[in-house]
């Protein structure tokens, strides 16, 4: 599995941005997830969705700003951050797991991993 991610940018408070990832390789019934990391903090998962189930799994609150969705037909998984804030400034990463979905997002149990799309909110 391969994972492209884009769609990051630079915006200013209050707007809105929908990182994609794209995956090549096997694609449906998967764990999918996005995790951010901001400079000197660790990396801390977003949320996650079982691609062709609809599973959908939100880290903490994030379900209120955050929205994960797929679109089966392009691979894609998309994450739609509304209502910017400078504290989500961070480096967005993709992953990918064999294992099951779960609302708290490990690191260590995805193993594939794109290479990050930065978004930048002033």
């Amino acid at each position: 599995v391969q994972l492209v991610e884009s769609g990051g940018g630079s915006v200013q408070a209050g707007g809105s941005l929908t990182p994609s990832c794209v995956a090549s390789g096997y694609f449906n019934k998967r764990c999918m997830a996005w995790f951010r990391q901001a400079p000197g903090k660790e990396r801390e998962g977003v949320a996650a969705i079982v691609t062709g189930r609809g599973n959908i799994y939100y880290a903490g609150s994030k379900n209120e700003r955050f929205t994960i969705s797929e679109d089966n037909s392009k691979n894609t998984v998309y994450l739609k951050i509304d209502s910017l804030k400078p504290e989500d400034t961070a480096m967005y990463y993709c992953a990918a797991t064999r294992r099951l979905c779960r609302p708290n997002m490990v690191v260590a149990e995805f193993e594939y991993w794109g290479q990050g799309t930065q978004v930048t909110v002033s």
